[in-house]
């Protein structure tokens, strides 16, 4: 993916790159890479997003595997009513109905030729939730978070497209194209790539010469990747990277 190997080039210019041999093969950039979005998702609400997506129902199935972006689903909503077709609970468009009230019936709600008043649309939001209820249009179903499993508590006899009103992970190429995302994921990026090097290059504290030998700095470069993981704990709770700015904090 070239926003991912951007960062890569980027991370490993900023740790010396091409001056000095830099022990990190690719699968040490790609695990800092993915420890830094597996930890935006879990903290940061900017790594989610709300959408409606279609669902295909089949007869007498009432098991279903989502993708794994998804990570809630919020309602399932019958595809038809309102103008574009009519619902299982028989349906009306309430525009329709206003004008139906208005022109045909020569009458509106405050008398001569009104739009039936807001009385009408407030009538056939209650009928609809009625008919909703008593005609199955609400469909119940529980969802296992970790295998990603939807349950329909009931079976259905026929073949239908229904509406998930779900919340799912951004892409990581939209991750990385955020204004206000990217710069963690690239400073989060960088300090576990920090940490990764430290490990190694503590092993040995400093390596023979001809000349008295070479001193590593694993020493600070832990304590730089510390620091700035601290600082990014920090930006997430204060909600700076979810595009709200920084939080006001009370007490």
């Amino acid at each position: 993916m070239a926003a991912r190997d951007d960062v890569i080039s980027e991370i490993e210019l900023r740790l010396g790159g091409q001056m000095v041999d830099v022990e990190l093969d690719p699968e040490h950039y790609h695990l800092a890479i993915d420890k830094a979005l597996e930890r935006f998702r879990q903290r940061s609400e900017n790594a989610v997003e709300e959408s409606l997506m279609t669902l295909p129902l089949l007869a007498d199935v009432n098991v279903y595997t989502l993708p794994n972006e998804v990570i809630e689903v919020k309602d399932i909503y019958r595809r038809g009513g309102g103008s574009n077709g009519i619902s299982s609970s028989g349906g009306i468009e309430p525009f329709g109905a206003a004008f139906m009230n208005s022109h045909v019936l020569g009458s509106g709600m405050a008398g001569g030729g009104g739009s039936g008043g807001l009385a009408t649309f407030d009538f056939f939001a209650q009928k609809q939730e009625l008919m909703d209820r008593l005609f199955g249009n609400e469909i119940i179903f529980t969802r296992n978070h970790v295998t990603n499993r939807l349950t329909l508590q009931r079976m259905q006899r026929a073949e239908q497209d229904v509406i998930l009103h779900a919340y799912n992970y951004r892409t990581e190429e939209e991750l990385f194209a955020d204004t206000y995302s990217k710069p963690w994921l690239k400073e989060y990026s960088l300090a576990q790539a920090k940490l990764m090097l430290a490990e190694a290059r503590g092993k040995f504290a400093q390596i023979a010469g001809p000349q008295g030998g070479t001193t590593l700095n694993a020493d600070q470069l832990r304590q730089d990747a510390l620091e700035t993981l601290d600082k990014l704990e920090d930006e997430v709770r204060t909600a700076v990277p979810g595009h709200e700015g920084y939080g006001f904090i009370i007490g």
